[in-house]
């Protein structure tokens, strides 16, 4: 008899946050957020390169930001940020804070990493 899989929480993500960017392209994809959050918080670190994802399994017992990478259907990247002090996890498009990229030129700030938590942000999807 198969058992489900059951997937065990590595750490405490905090208050969730999430951009509307983010929000609306998860939707667009039929992506629920929660299944996002749930490989972030069982050590599915997603895309990241081998450094990062080793670096993120030292952060867990270190107490250290912790960082996922998801590809979505449409090719979009998701990016998921759990602070140092497990005080919230963020959920963004890569491209809206990536040095370089379209949203980061065009943003009227200028800032290359947006400060947490933004006011747009939604919270508790």
């Amino acid at each position: 008899m198969n058992q489900p899989t059951r997937l065990k929480p590595l750490f405490h993500p905090g208050k969730l946050l999430i951009t509307p960017a983010a929000l609306a392209v998860l939707r667009g994809n039929g992506v629920p957020v929660i299944s996002i959050m749930l490989r972030h918080i069982a050590g599915d670190w997603g895309i990241v390169s081998g450094d990062d994802k080793a670096q993120n399994d030292l952060s867990i017992a270190a107490g250290l930001r912790l960082l996922s990478i998801y590809r979505l259907p449409d090719h979009t990247r998701i990016l998921v940020i759990t602070e140092w002090d497990r005080s919230n996890t963020t959920i963004e498009r890569f491209d809206e804070v990536v040095v370089g990229s379209e949203a980061r030129r065009t943003s009227k700030s200028g800032r290359g990493y947006p400060k947490w938590p933004a006011p747009d942000y939604v919270e508790g999807i």
